[in-house]
């Protein structure tokens, strides 16, 4: 491909909103431009790159087993109707009508459609297993896109279905999609890590994981063991407590004390206050389960886990109450809540159960009580694991430390079950002749959010550093002076050698200064480059090799086509 004609707007400076790394790069190397919040048009090097991925994509897909199809973006509500979803998904779902008034929802995803679709076509258990996907732009009305294309209301996803007879033959499609996760992002060279996770709005009756891209400014928190392979998102992560935390709570309560607390509301003003560390207070916070009230205590130092919380209370949803509701119920402004006296029910992490002279609200304003106890001084409904884990937890498997880290979900795997078979009538004929709803996994990858992703951890300072499978381009071919007729026909032969070959070469034929042509190479970011110069009449170029780091090198022409064929079949 010729730079001259192209449509590459590259930006000296990234936009002030821009805060990702990757999403600085993207912008700046000419990859996307935005149209809306969260919503992206990709431009010929950011298509390039997109495409790059989908075939990689497809070829592990097809490798295991699954055949692509097409499935309509604009789905009838009633699909979401029968399924359940249609309120419970909440206001991510972009809802419309059409000109007589029927209800539309544009798809965040497919799991209504490809049931209904596979329910009326497949009656027979002999027909499964039925291995489906696609590759197609989804919708999410997101309440704060953020971070360029981490986190879009519009994006590109490929999502895969299994329809399996029973939970054995389940487990084997679950198992082929897992391993083809992994060679999709070991081919893409991303670093990532396979994590337990909640299903979430997907929903499920078995196990899922999420495929977490590793990067500093990734919004999930990755609990992992540094002796064996456990690992989890933070919303599912589950740990041993140290035995010497427990050791330390076995106390003797002492008499219930009021303490006045003028304006004290926070854990960390009320350490202060009391000159306390954080661990020895509890912390009391409203919720509404179902728009039903319950209380969670959990100790000050750490933060109640909702999706935990939801799970022991079977909820389909969880949220903070507001504050009007949290004085009602504790009779005290907010920042004053504590267990003792609440007439909602109490559920209690258990590492605040075995304090046994907590510090908590007295649910009135202004004090807080001492000495709490639990049994004494209160009844928990329930005593369980509310909170996330965090440093100094152990693991759950071999009792070794847990590490954290944070990361960017790029692939989701989900046992279904029968949550949507049974809900949309997707039955089969067993072999003994009843009826029985199809077992089913669903898969998905964010494409264009696995683009940033590897951008994230392929970024440098002067701009992209692409994986040589993913670059829009292999080689970037760089004459120093498109009016020396010396350097483009060099230029020239070797850019036409090499196309021949295959390799996806870019030929800059502008007429720009060669800080102007560096500049833009650096936030292109192809793995290889030639620059042609003085040397050209000797048959000789400048070579270098992003990929490996390795300084630039003098050597011949015909050497660096060599080279360059050499590494992209090695690839």
């Amino acid at each position: 491909m010729r730079q001259k004609h192209m449509l590459v707007p590259t930006l000296r400076e990234a936009p002030a909103e821009a805060e990702a790394q990757s999403h600085k790069l993207l912008l700046r190397g000419g990859y996307i431009r935005q149209q809306a919040a969260g919503i992206y048009a990709y431009l010929p090097l950011g298509n390039r790159v997109l495409q790059r991925l989908q075939q990689i994509i497809r070829e592990e897909m097809q490798s295991a087993g699954f055949d692509e199809l097409l499935l309509p973006a604009m789905q009838p509500a009633e699909l979401w109707q029968q399924s359940g979803r249609y309120e419970e998904y909440g206001p991510e779902l972009v809802r419309l009508k059409d000109r007589h008034e029927r209800d539309f929802v544009l798809g965040p995803t497919h799991e209504e459609v490809i049931t209904s679709i596979i329910g009326a076509e497949v009656s027979s258990y002999r027909k499964l297993p039925v291995r489906v996907y696609q590759i197609q732009t989804k919708f999410r009305d997101e309440r704060r896109p953020r971070f360029g294309l981490l986190r879009g209301r519009e994006f590109l996803m490929k999502d895969a279905y299994s329809f399996d007879t029973d939970w054995e033959a389940l487990d084997v499609s679950y198992q082929s999609m897992f391993k083809a996760y992994e060679r999709i992002f070991t081919r893409c060279g991303l670093r990532f890590k396979a994590v337990e996770a909640e299903a979430g709005s997907i929903g499920g009756e078995g196990e899922t994981h999420e495929f977490m891209a590793l990067a500093d400014i990734g919004e999930d928190t990755i609990a992992s063991c540094v002796s064996c392979d456990y690992a989890a998102n933070l919303e599912k992560a589950v740990f041993l407590r140290p035995q010497e935390d427990l050791e330390a709570n076995e106390r003797t309560a002492a008499p219930l004390e009021e303490i006045h607390t003028p304006n004290i509301r926070t854990i960390d003003e009320l350490s202060a206050f009391l000159a306390e560390k954080p661990e020895v207070f509890m912390k009391t916070m409203i919720y509404l389960a179902d728009g039903q009230p319950a209380a969670v205590v959990v100790r000050g130092d750490h933060e109640v886990n909702e999706f935990k919380l939801k799970n022991a209370l079977g909820a389909a949803q969880v949220e903070l109450a507001d504050l009007e509701t949290v004085e009602r119920l504790t009779r005290a402004p907010h920042g004053f809540a504590g267990p003792v006296g609440l007439d909602v029910p109490v559920y209690a992490d258990r590492d605040a159960a075995a304090l046994s002279q907590a510090v908590a609200g007295a649910n009135r304003k202004d004090y807080h009580l001492r000495h709490v106890s639990i049994g004494r001084d209160y009844q928990p409904a329930q005593i369980g694991d509310f909170r996330n884990a965090v440093p100094g937890d152990c693991c759950p498997n071999c009792g070794e430390r847990l590490s954290f880290h944070r990361g960017i979900e790029v692939g989701h795997v989900f046992k279904l079950g029968t949550k949507y078979s049974q809900a949309m009538d997707a039955t089969v004929t067993n072999a003994e002749g009843k009826e029985e709803p199809m077992i089913m996994g669903c898969y998905g990858i964010g494409v264009s959010r696995l683009m940033s992703a590897v951008a994230e951890q392929h970024a440098s300072d002067e701009g992209m550093r692409w994986p040589l499978r993913l670059a829009p381009f292999q080689v970037h071919i760089l004459p120093v002076s498109v009016k020396d007729d010396t350097q483009m026909a060099l230029a020239e032969e070797m850019y036409h050698r090499l196309e021949q070959r295959g390799i996806a070469a870019l030929l800059d034929d502008r007429d720009e200064r060669p800080g102007v042509k560096f500049k833009d190479a650096d936030l292109i970011g192809s793995p290889l480059r030639i620059i042609i110069g003085k040397a050209a009449g000797d048959g000789e170029v400048e070579w270098l090799d992003r990929l490996n780091g390795s300084g630039k090198e003098q050597i011949s022409a015909d050497e660096a086509v060599e080279r360059v064929l050499a590494i992209c079949s090695a690839d």
